[in-house]
């Protein structure tokens, strides 16, 4: 995927030096980063997500326990 990343003068003049020392394009640099990123900042498992399920049960034993409310 391309995209237009748009950073201040400091971090780009980093990513130049990086990328020259390390004998790589400025691309794979942040490509390096990005990735370094996501794995010390994993996703969030959707149990822990806000909202208006996080502190209920699963929405099969929701409907299993309304349904044995209703009269047989």
């Amino acid at each position: 995927m391309r995209t237009i990343v748009d950073l201040p003068e400091k971090e780009l003049q980093a990513i130049k030096a990086l990328a020259k020392r390390e004998r790589i394009s400025q691309a794979e640099a942040v490509r390096r980063a990005v990735r370094h990123y996501l794995d010390t900042h994993p996703p969030q498992p959707t149990e822990e997500a806000f909202g208006v399920w996080a502190n209920r049960c699963d929405g099969l034993s929701y409907q299993e326990a309304l349904r044995q409310e209703w009269p047989p």
